[in-house]
């Protein structure tokens, strides 16, 4: 049977979500069809707008936000001797709900990669080496996660920083190797944080 154009077009978009196959897909597609009103589908379509209108990375950590600079950056009770170097804003939100860490982060959007064409050049590098020389930092805690990509772009950033005086610490092993952050749970990463190691 072929399906309505309309109805293909959706299921086609939500099958380039990760992890959603054709048959995922469509049953989102048909629940849309199915439950939403028009005005039902308006909001969930402005909704998504906004988010490509609002969201934007903050100009001085790297983390998305919606307002000129992120809720982290703007708190003046947080360590300013502490910045924790991360993958993905989706590592600060998880590193967030342990509730250990009360520094700084600074987020890279991405990892070096050879295999993938991605260098130092491709991923937020050029606006960290200012804040670690500017901001009284005493300590870098690179937590990036433990794939090949992650212990690449760790080793690199601690290449960077050895010639300066400050401490550099890669996050403790009690997360699993191979393993992204942002699957970790609280537990883990707070005594990972807790168990981090200079480098």
């Amino acid at each position: 049977m072929i399906l309505p154009n309309a109805l293909e077009e959706l299921i086609t978009e939500f099958m380039k979500f990760p992890g959603i196959g054709r048959k995922t897909a469509e049953r989102y597609a048909m629940y849309i069809v199915n439950n939403f009103s028009v005005e039902n589908t308006e909001k969930f379509g402005n909704v998504l707008l906004n988010i490509k209108k609002l969201i934007h990375n903050c100009p001085n950590c790297g983390l998305i936000t919606d307002q000129e600079l992120c809720q982290v950056c703007e708190d003046t009770q947080r360590d300013k001797s502490l910045l924790m170097i991360v993958e993905s804003s989706k590592d600060v939100f998880s590193i967030e709900k342990s509730g250990e860490y009360k520094g700084f982060y600074h987020v890279l959007n991405g990892v070096i990669s050879p295999m993938d064409g991605k260098g130092p050049e491709d991923i937020n590098l050029s606006t960290l080496w200012p804040r670690i020389t500017d901001n009284n930092i005493k300590e870098v805690i690179i937590a990036t996660s433990s794939t090949q990509e992650g212990e690449t772009t760790s080793l690199y950033i601690n290449r960077v920083l050895k010639d300066v005086d400050i401490l550099v610490s890669r996050i403790g092993y009690g997360v699993p190797v191979g393993l992204n952050l942002e699957y970790a749970d609280e537990l883990t990463l707070s005594k990972a944080i807790e168990n981090r190691k200079k480098m």
